[in-house]
C-alpha cells in the first residue's frame, strides 16, 4: 500500500502461527528479536478491499532485543497513539487507531 503508513508485520507463511509471523517480520523489517511471550493479543482488523479480505491479528509488543532500524528502505516513526491520526494509513487500520488511543489513556496501559 504505497504511500501509506503501516504497522509492522506481514503475511503468515505456511506452517506459521501469527506470533511466529510477527516475530519473523519484525526481525526482517526492523532488525529486532521478539519472543512470543512478549506479545500480547490486542485486537484484530477485518476489512474488505477490492481484491481480497484482510483479517489481521494485532499484538502489542513492549520488549524486544536489538535496535530498531529500517531494513527495507521504509520510513520509520515512533509516535503516540494520538499522533497516529495525522498519518495516512490503510483503511483496515483506521478502526485500530481509536482502540490504541483508548488503550493509551491512564489506567489502561
Amino acid at each position: 500500500m504505497a504511500g501509506l503508513w503501516e504497522f509492522p508485520g506481514g503475511k503468515v507463511e505456511a506452517g506459521e502461527i501469527p506470533q511466529e509471523a510477527l516475530a519473523r517480520e519484525l526481525r526482517e523489517e526492523l532488525g529486532v528479536v521478539v519472543a512470543e511471550h512478549d506479545m500480547q493479543a490486542f485486537s484484530f482488523a477485518s476489512h474488505t478491499y477490492e481484491k481480497f479480505h484482510l483479517l489481521m491479528p494485532v499484538f502489542l509488543v513492549r520488549r524486544w532485543e536489538g535496535e530498531i532500524e529500517a531494513r527495507e528502505g521504509q520510513q520509520l516513526a515512533w509516535v503516540s497513539a494520538m499522533e497516529i491520526r495525522g498519518y495516512p494509513v490503510p483503511a483496515a487500520d483506521l478502526p485500530l487507531i481509536g482502540q490504541f488511543i483508548d488503550w493509551s489513556k491512564p489506567g489502561h496501559a
